[in-house]
């Protein structure tokens, strides 16, 4: 059973989680123009990519990635090239993704940017383990994702009504004119949602560190006991030392037998 596991664990690791970034960094800058219904690549601009830093920034406060760990150079120098793959392809799929929830261009393309830079600086000191932050990914991605792919598509439609085509127009006056960049087939939504939903099931199939795990263990024991007023911590260090003054007895009589 435990080879088995072994298995299955070294085919997510060494086949799947770089097929699916990698299918992940392909798709995020696929658009369907609105007109000839052709596919059309947008390559991530500069600010997906400082996005994508702080996102692995992200994954290493988070334990989800252990940099040590995953580069030690006295693995196996396939599991190491597996490795530094599977990394490149988490970089560019992340960049990616940032590319398919942000508006190509315009004030609403830097208004998207800021909100996430603001976002990820913010949480960048924050204690929080691993899956606190798949959580925290999927409630920011599917945010932009809304305001992207449905509120903003759904203001450009040229079938809404009227109400709905004067917010577009007075919208599209706020953005500076750049309204027009974001007119594209509704089957862009489709592949921007599928994009999403791979990016984090690659995100939740990825091991986290156990040291990482260990340590937000430790930091919620410690923060526990700092909450606890002086009688209480008293009372707490007490029953800690009683409990090792036993165990010393026990091992005491063990040797004396």
């Amino acid at each position: 059973m435990k080879k088995i596991q072994e298995r299955n664990r070294a085919l997510v690791s060494y086949v799947a989680l770089p097929w699916i970034f990698l299918t992940v960094a392909l798709l995020g800058g696929v658009r369907v123009s609105a007109e000839e219904h052709a596919f059309v690549f947008f390559p991530p601009p500069l600010v997906a990519l400082i996005l994508a830093m702080l996102l692995m920034v992200w994954f290493a406060r988070g334990s989800l990635i252990e940099f040590n760990r995953w580069l030690e150079l006295r693995q196996p120098m396939l599991t190491l090239f597996s490795n530094l793959l599977t990394l490149a392809a988490l970089f560019f799929a992340s960049a990616q993704v940032f590319n398919s929830v942000l508006p190509e261009s315009g004030l609403l393309h830097w208004l998207f940017s800021f909100f996430f830079l603001w976002t990820l600086w913010n949480n960048l000191f924050s204690s929080f383990d691993a899956r606190r932050l798949l959580r925290s990914l999927a409630v920011l991605f599917g945010t932009a994702f809304v305001l992207k792919h449905l509120l903003l598509a759904s203001l450009y439609a040229p079938d809404g009504g009227v109400l709905r085509r004067i917010a577009g127009v007075v919208l599209q006056g706020a953005s500076l004119g750049t309204l027009d960049a974001q007119a594209f087939a509704p089957a862009t939504g489709y592949i921007s949602f599928f994009t999403l939903a791979l990016y984090v099931a690659g995100l939740l199939l990825v091991e986290p560190s156990q040291v990482g795990s260990a340590n937000v263990g430790i930091d919620k024991v410690v923060r526990a006991y700092l909450s606890l007023n002086e009688a209480e911590r008293l009372e707490a260090r007490a029953s800690i030392l009683e409990d090792e003054l036993d165990e010393v007895t026990k091992v005491r009589a063990r040797i004396e037998e």
